[in-house]
């Protein structure tokens, strides 16, 4: 479902010094990928990690390069480079590292602080910064198959990445209801509400059958720029959303009259009115951010998510797409909601290599192994 903003970063091209006899590698191997990413550490006047500064690495050539070259190859001169910038790098280590694709287009310093957060969406912790602590704010690709692309991203704690390693949505559905079940109420260093948390989230960038996604309770309204493959899911997160600005009253009631007269309308206002007192519930809150997270526990709510799911039978999935495009259009979203063609969706994840550039090999992934033991 879905439309992106493209967002165009223009860099310079490495450009050797001249005198340099210095060959630069192929085009899209991952020798050139190496030597342009130690071209930006030496542009934004950082040293790249350790363990790449040996002699034949071609991330230290580009790095001697970019800083033998001209003084404009070094946009930062005389300034620390932003923690996006850093961040921005470290990814891109990440991702040439591991053979995972790395969609740079779209993903950009600027990119990433759109994305950031002050708490963490699964485990509700404020975030900390380079701490090394678990509660440091991480970069994941929200979808274990797909590369670093913009939609696929989203900062969550150290600890909840940690947790999340490469299991499937469905994988921590099931961690969610074996923490339960342990005394202490954990799995694996999360909390069931944590995991169930985990799981709603990663169900957003997993295409799904329509009536599993409409069964889905909104346990996390989505992150900034993460794109909700399931249509399903869009509509619920809008008509949440709805209680979040200001004038909701007359906002259902414009979403509400997008539906067909009858039983479809009153099944939609069942749903608006059920979660409206949960909003309210101990007095209308101030605080955004309280506010949201009060709307996604209201979801935890039995009653609320029946009548959701009555209400989700009547609509298929291009009923809901159609539904989401008209309400989005007539600004019902507000600003902050954008449509993405279907087949532009996933732009740049790499699905068809499971997140890998083509040719490079993934590492076997363990069956479950850890759901298994547990």
């Amino acid at each position: 479902m879905a439309q992106v903003a493209l967002a165009l970063a223009f860099d310079d091209e490495p450009e050797l010094p001249r005198g340099s006899t210095l060959p630069l590698p192929e085009p899209d191997s991952p020798e050139r990928t190496g030597f342009e990413l130690g071209w930006d550490f030496a542009r934004h006047g950082l040293v790249p990690p350790a363990e790449h500064l040996d002699g034949g690495c071609p991330l230290r050539q580009g790095w001697e390069a970019g800083r033998a070259s001209s003084g404009r190859s070094t946009l930062r001169s005389g300034r620390q480079a932003s923690r996006h910038v850093r961040k921005w790098l470290q990814l891109r280590v990440q991702a040439w590292r591991r053979g995972r694709a790395f969609e740079g287009v779209q993903v950009t310093p600027h990119f990433l602080a759109q994305i950031d957060a002050a708490v963490c969406p699964v485990t509700r912790t404020a975030f900390t910064h380079g701490s090394g602590a678990d509660t440091d704010a991480s970069v994941d690709r929200v979808h274990n198959g797909a590369g670093y692309a913009a939609g696929n991203l989203a900062v969550i704690s150290l600890r909840a990445n940690q947790a999340k390693a490469d299991l499937r949505w469905d994988e921590a559905r099931l961690m969610a209801v074996l923490a339960e079940q342990r005394v202490g109420g954990t799995a694996d260093g999360l909390s069931a509400a944590e995991w169930a948390r985990m799981a709603v989230l990663m169900s957003f960038v997993t295409p799904l059958p329509h009536e599993v996604a409409a069964s889905l309770p909104l346990l996390m309204l989505p992150p900034n720029r993460l794109r909700l493959l399931n249509p399903i899911q869009g509509l619920q997160a809008l008509v949440t959303r709805l209680l979040l600005q200001p004038g909701y009253a007359a906002a259902s009631q414009r979403l509400a009259e997008l539906l067909p007269a009858g039983e479809v309308r009153r099944d939609f206002q069942l749903v608006f009115h059920s979660l409206l007192p949960r909003a309210w519930d101990g007095g209308r809150e101030r605080d955004p951010l309280q506010l949201r997270q009060r709307l996604e526990d209201a979801w935890r709510d039995a009653a609320l998510l029946r009548r959701w799911q009555r209400f989700a039978r009547h609509l298929d999935a291009a009923q809901a797409e159609a539904l989401v495009a008209r309400a989005v259009r007539s600004g019902l979203g507000g600003t902050e909601v954008q449509l993405h063609p279907t087949e532009r969706a996933t732009e740049g994840w790499a699905l068809e290599t499971g997140g890998y550039i083509a040719g490079r090999t993934p590492a076997p992934r363990p069956l479950a192994r850890r759901v298994a033991q547990a």
